[in-house]
């Protein structure tokens, strides 16, 4: 029994850790990632033109930021499942979803950003938060539930 408490308690507190660091992420945006969207976002976006943009820093910085948030995310869903396979398919996941979006996301940014803010705001939304996370957690869930039976 104790064994079994310390094990729950060990997962509990990586666990925590990760989330911690998403968190982390999250409160250090400015400081830590290149993004002249966060400030722009935060106010009436859609009377303003788009802000001045340094292209590849952008990109740099994006997957800087998806790259965190999804070791962050692999670490929870690891910790949650403790399968590597799911963990490796998870993986898959988020580097193809990672190519979708960016493509989309300066497609969009280029082409035509000044129409498409709304676009725009939310595919850099999937970029720079863990919504994959949100949904891959009670999806794996679910099929192992099913599995199961």
């Amino acid at each position: 029994m104790p064994e079994r408490l310390f094990k729950h308690k060990v997962k509990i507190l990586f666990a925590s850790m990760f989330i911690c660091a998403l968190v982390f992420v999250r409160a250090f945006e400015n400081v830590l990632f290149y993004d002249p969207f966060l400030h722009y976002f935060k106010m009436d976006f859609v009377k303003w033109p788009l802000p001045e943009i340094d292209h590849l820093k952008l990109l740099a910085g994006l997957f800087y930021r998806y790259t965190l948030n999804t070791f962050f995310s692999l670490g929870i869903i690891y910790i949650a499942f403790k399968d590597l396979e799911l963990t490796k398919f998870s993986a898959i996941l988020y580097a193809l979803f990672f190519g979708i979006l960016i493509a989309l996301f300066f497609a969009v940014l280029i082409f035509s950003g000044e129409e498409n803010k709304m676009m725009l705001f939310y595919i850099r939304r999937f970029l720079i938060q863990p919504i994959f996370l949100l949904l891959f957690l009670p999806a794996f869930y679910y099929q192992k539930t099913v599995s199961k039976k």
